[in-house]
């Protein structure tokens, strides 16, 4: 997989989710009621430091959970050839029936993703509306979603790709796009 381009800097990322902090708040006029979730790996790291600004900005915390959409994928089977996927568990220690619930992750591609989230989500509650924050939207949707807020737009071609590394998991906060 060859390099080809930063796309997001450390200093671009910070902007990024700083806008959307202040969108997710502009939105909802202010944060009563709402929650995060990040989508997990990356999502939740992202969902955190969204509420570390929304934080800073309203002078209040807004709660944050995290979900695990592995059981939920409807590719499962292509993507853990015969191996059994690997659970890590959600952790959304609120209610979720009529909250505003932002769901946040790191990369929109096709959608699926997002939907499992969703689908997770439901088990746990009835939210009264379900937003989308992501970092990247890279478009080829395979089913109809579309994100609320969204850092960058990236039109990528298929062959190639998004890799999203942060400091969190990856020791340096970076978006680049690669040749597959």
């Amino acid at each position: 997989m060859a390099e080809k381009a930063v796309v997001l800097d450390e200093q671009a990322i910070r902007r990024a989710l700083t806008r959307i902090a202040h969108e997710i708040i502009e939105r909802n006029k202010g944060i009563e009621d709402c929650i995060l979730i990040g989508i997990k790996t990356r999502g939740i790291y992202l969902a955190n430091r969204i509420a570390e600004r929304i934080s800073q900005i309203e002078g209040k915390s807004i709660p944050v959970g995290e979900v695990d959409i592995t059981l939920y994928r409807d590719d499962l089977t292509k993507k853990t050839d015969d191996l059994e996927p690997l659970v890590k568990g959600s952790d959304i220690p609120f209610e979720i029936t009529n909250k505003k619930v932002i769901l946040v992750d790191d990369v929109l591609f096709t959608g699926r993703t997002v939907r499992a989230g969703m689908d997770a989500l439901v088990d746990k509650g009835r939210p009264s509306q379900i937003q989308l924050a992501v970092l990247v939207d890279r478009g080829h949707r395979e089913l109809p979603i579309r994100a609320d807020f969204v850092g960058k737009n990236i039109p990528t071609s298929s062959s190639e790709k998004i890799v999203v590394e942060l400091q969190e998991v990856d020791s340096v906060d970076l978006v680049t796009i690669h040749d597959r």
